[in-house]
C-alpha cells in the first residue's frame, strides 16, 4: 500500500484545525471547525482560501510545442495571446475523456494544470503523443483564493493582480515570491489560482489569511461550490467512458477543430467527437433540482413515472445557497419536455425537474 502524500501546506492545515480526508493519493483538508456550510457561504460572501497543491502543474517546452500539442489536444494556438488560459480535454482514441485540463500559453512555454488522480497517466499520454517536447512538473504549491473579496485581498499584496481578467495569467511577485497567477477557479466566483514556489507557500498562505476577509476552506465546500456553478468533476461527471458530447462539453473543442473549421479533426478521438456533434447522443449531462428536501447523491437512478430508467445522477448535493437538492445527471436525450422524472433514494421516488445550468450564477470578472 503506497503512502499518502501531503501538500506543502499540510502543517498549516493542522495548525488551523483541519479535519483531513484521503483524496487522489493525498491527505487533504476536508473542512475546518466552522464546517462545510459556513465555509461555503463565506466563500460566496467574502473570500475562501483553498489548497489545491495536489493538482499537477506541467511546464511544456520545446521547438514546435504548439503544433505538437495540437496533435494531442483539441486546441488551436493560432491567435492565442501570451497569458491567456483555456480549458481543454485530454481524449483517448475512442473519444473518451481521460482528463480535463487548464492550458496557458506563454512565450517560451505552455503551462498545463491536470487533475491529481490523473497526474502520471496524463504525463505518460502527453509524452507518448508529443515525444519531441519536454514535460516537467513545476515544483510549486497551488493556492486558490475565491470569492467577491478576492481581488481586494490579493491586490493589497500584489496590485498588478487586479488588472487580470477571467482566464488570463501573469507572473507576479507576491510577498517576495515570484508566482504564476491566473484569474480562474472552481467555485463560480471571481478569484485567483496562485502557483507559488514550495518554499514560499506557507508564508504566502499565512499572509492571505491575515486579511479578515479570508478563511480557509476544505474539499467539502469546494465540491458544493463547484456543483452550484454547474462545473464538472472528473471521475464523476466525466470519465474515460464519457465523450465530449455526452458530457455536454462541446464548447471545449476549439472552433477551428470542429466541423467546417480550418483545422478540423486531427486530435485523438476526433472521429467520435465530430460524429456525435453531428448526429447527437443517447444521453447527455443536464441539471436537475429536487422538488422535495431529500438529498440525492451520485449514483442515484432517475426514472420516469412508469418506473422506466431514464438516467443516473453523477453529482448531487443540497445546495447551501438555494436550500434545495441540485444534481448533474446523465439523462436520456429523447425525453419529452413534459416527462415527469423521479430520483430513487432508498427505494423511494422523489420528484426532480430539469433546469438550466448553472444553478447559481457565476460572477467571473471578464
Amino acid at each position: 500500500m503506497s503512502a499518502v502524500a501531503r501538500t506543502p501546506l499540510y502543517d498549516l492545515h493542522r495548525a488551523l484545525g483541519a479535519r483531513f480526508t484521503p483524496f487522489a493519493g493525498y491527505e487533504m483538508p476536508l473542512q475546518y471547525a466552522d464546517g462545510l456550510k459556513s465555509e461555503h457561504h463565506w466563500t460566496r460572501e467574502h473570500a475562501g482560501l483553498f489548497d489545491v497543491s495536489h493538482m499537477g502543474q506541467l511546464c511544456v517546452r520545446g521547438d514546435g510545442r504548439e503544433a505538437a500539442l495540437e496533435t494531442a489536444l483539441p486546441l488551436d494556438f493560432d491567435g492565442w495571446p501570451a497569458g491567456q488560459q483555456r480549458y481543454s480535454l485530454l481524449l483517448n482514441d475512442a473519444g473518451g475523456i481521460e482528463d480535463d485540463l487548464m492550458v496557458t500559453r506563454f512565450e517560451g512555454e505552455v503551462a498545463i494544470v491536470v487533475n491529481a488522480a490523473c497526474r502520471e497517466t496524463d504525463l505518460a499520454q502527453l509524452r507518448a503523443r508529443c515525444p519531441a517536447l519536454q514535460f516537467d512538473w513545476r515544483n510549486a504549491a497551488l493556492i486558490a483564493l475565491q470569492g467577491p473579496a478576492a481581488e481586494g485581498v490579493l491586490a493589497a499584496l500584489a496590485p498588478r493582480s487586479a488588472d487580470l481578467t477571467f482566464m488570463h495569467a501573469q507572473w507576479i511577485e507576491i510577498a517576495g515570491a515570484l508566482c504564476l497567477v491566473s484569474r480562474s477557479g472552481y467555485t463560480g466566483e471571481d478569484g485567483y489560482e496562485i502557483s507559488v514556489p514550495v518554499a514560499a507557500a506557507e508564508a504566502l498562505a499565512r499572509a492571505l489569511l491575515e486579511n479578515p476577509a479570508v478563511k480557509p476552506v476544505g474539499l467539502a465546500a469546494r465540491d458544493t461550490l463547484r456543483l452550484e456553478a454547474g462545473l464538472h468533476l472528473y471521475g464523476q461527471d466525466m470519465t474515460a467512458e464519457s465523450t465530449v458530447c455526452t458530457a455536454g462539453l462541446g464548447w471545449a473543442i476549439a472552433r477551428a477543430r470542429r466541423a467546417g473549421g480550418a483545422k478540423v479533426g486531427g486530435f485523438p478521438g476526433a472521429e467520435t467527437t465530430l460524429r456525435e456533434a453531428r448526429a447527437g447522443t443517447a444521453r447527455r449531462l443536464v441539471g436537475l433540482v429536487g422538488i422535495e428536501p431529500v438529498p440525492v447523491r451520485s449514483g442515484a437512478q432517475i426514472v420516469a413515472a412508469d418506473g422506466a430508467p431514464r438516467g443516473v445522477v453523477t453529482s448531487g448535493t443540497v445546495s447551501p445557497t438555494l436550500g434545495k437538492p441540485v444534481m448533474l445527471a446523465s439523462l436520456d436525450t429523447d425525453l419529452a419536455a413534459e416527462t415527469s422524472l423521479f430520483a430513487v433514494v432508498r427505494a423511494k421516488r422523489h420528484p426532480v425537474a430539469r433546469t438550466a445550468l448553472p444553478f447559481v450564477p457565476k460572477r467571473y470578472k471578464r
